[in-house]
């Protein structure tokens, strides 16, 4: 193996894999080095090197160099094939690192790729260089792929496997919102709208607040595009899913409303020391400030970074005056310094039982001593009121289960439930086979007897008919007979009595 050739073998590696010139130099370096200690034993000090320059090599046993000859002959038949099998193995190595590397690059970014299994809801999605992988966890929920389809999806994680690299793709990150954003909205990709904030719920809702630095552009305007084509296609993308496009503002009191859209806020009010943010609504939008199973507050106060806690001016009112009164039970707390903790946000014991010391010391001025009496004796009533919270939780639990466990045992038997639910019908009993074939037997019995006397049944009929009538005609002779004779006796007694 002359100078040339290492080099031809060098540059087509480089190209065909994309690996770095000096990785390869050293794979081939380590492949005759190998090859040499087992020629010449493995107690030996051997050293090779290749010229980077015209691709010459050189090697030394024990300090002393060989000549040409003997480096042909340690690269024979049986050495050459070791060195090509160490060199397979470098160049796999550095082909995982170098693919590793440019995936890992691309962490949280936009690929294409074309599904080409599903395997129990886990999706195989070819990217090209390497195959991924879409499990289900990381799919919308309700959409499915199939053998062919193009997908698109952001890459979550990348990690050797062995000899492999493995490449975890996610449509549900929040990041493939961002960057399908900046796919279609060429002023997101240019940098002339910036999308400063963003909350998802995948296949469900997402918010995303979008700010410009031109006040010539309507930020909102512009994702939304005309007549909503932009955003449309995104939505498409996303199998449905809902997108709220909001106006950002670095001031709270304007970017909250703004986050609670669809819903009208009326106040907003700001507690620093919990990082909490009290919303008040009127009565009629506080089932829309709170959303379905609290989608909408839940998603306001990602997008914000602060808790969010939507309520009426009646709510607010009746939990101010419960919590005065609860905090002003703890022993060391006044009423000025209940009413001041309440204005901070402090509702609760287990709020209390957080506060730093020397928070609650620059409110109520008392010594540190006294502030962590107040804050344990705080802490001692949370946990009184998370194990009686509990407790509530385990008897309602135990209800349903015997609730459930009643209603499926009334749909078995059909039995009444003491609430007046209506009973079941009971099935009707099918009876056994003997008696269906004795009554059948009778049956046929009565039915070919019938048919035997059937001529004969008009004239016994009439016969009968007449015997009736003459017993009858004897039988009521006598009581005439009876009622003529009383009546001519009273009409003879009547003479002489008168």
């Amino acid at each position: 193996m002359n100078g040339t050739e290492v080099l031809r073998v060098v540059d087509a590696i480089h190209r065909d894999k994309g690996i770095d010139k000096e990785i390869v130099f050293t794979g081939i370096e380590a492949a005759i080095h190998s090859a040499a200690r087992k020629h010449y034993g493995e107690e030996r000090e051997i050293v090779v090197r290749i010229d980077r320059q015209n691709g010459e090599v050189s090697a030394s046993i024990d300090e002393n160099p060989l000549d040409s000859d003997e480096l042909g002959h340690l690269l024979g038949r049986i050495a050459a094939q070791t060195a090509k099998q160490v060199m397979i193995q470098k160049i796999r190595e550095a082909e995982r690192d170098a693919i590793y590397d440019e995936f890992l690059e691309m962490r949280s970014h936009l690929v294409n790729g074309v599904v080409t299994r599903t395997d129990h809801g886990v999706t195989s999605v070819n990217l090209g260089k390497i195959e991924a992988i879409l499990p289900r966890s990381e799919q919308i929920p309700g959409e499915s792929h199939r053998v062919s389809d193009r997908v698109r999806a952001v890459v979550l994680d990348v990690r050797k496997a062995g000899s492999r690299v493995k490449v975890v793709l996610s449509r549900t990150h929040p990041d493939l919102v961002r960057r399908l954003f900046e796919v279609e909205i060429p002023e997101v990709s240019d940098r002339i709208i910036e999308v400063r904030s963003l909350a998802r719920e995948a296949g469900y809702r997402s918010k995303v607040a979008v700010s410009c630095y031109d006040t010539n552009i309507d930020a909102v305007g512009a994702c939304v595009g005309v007549r909503g084509s932009r955003i449309k296609t995104i939505v498409d993308e996303l199998d449905g899913e809902r997108i709220d496009i909001v106006r950002w503002n670095d001031s709270l009191q304007i970017l909250i409303p703004n986050a609670m859209q669809p819903a009208e806020v009326e106040d907003v009010i700001l507690c620093p020391m919990l990082g909490r943010v009290i919303v008040l609504v009127r009565d009629d939008q506080l089932s829309l400030a709170i959303g379905k199973k609290g989608q909408n507050v839940r998603l306001a106060s990602k997008l914000v970074g602060w808790d969010i806690e939507v309520m009426t001016q009646d709510e607010l009112d009746d939990q101010l005056e419960r919590s005065v009164g609860a905090f002003g039970q703890i022993e060391g707390v006044t009423d000025d310094l209940a009413e001041s903790l309440v204005s901070q946000g402090f509702f609760s014991f287990d709020d209390l039982s957080v506060i730093e010391p020397d928070h609650l010391q620059e409110l109520s001025g008392l010594t540190p001593e006294a502030c962590e009496i107040i804050v344990d004796q705080a802490e001692v009533e949370s946990e009184k009121e998370e194990a009686e919270t509990e407790r509530r939780k385990a008897i309602e639990r135990e209800a349903r289960r015997v609730e459930k466990e009643a209603a499926q045992l009334d749909a078995m038997t059909g039995s009444s439930l003491p609430d007046g639910t209506p009973v079941a019908p009971q099935p009707v009993t099918a009876p056994s086979k003997e008696p269906e074939e004795t009554e059948a037997s009778t049956s046929e019995g009565e039915s070919a007897v019938e048919s035997e006397t059937e001529p004969d049944s008009e004239e016994e009929s009439s016969d009968e008919t007449e015997i009736k009538n003459s017993e009858a005609e004897v039988a009521s002779a006598p009581e005439a007979d009876g009622e003529d004779g009383s009546e001519e006796a009273s009409e003879q007694d009547s003479p002489g009595n008168s």
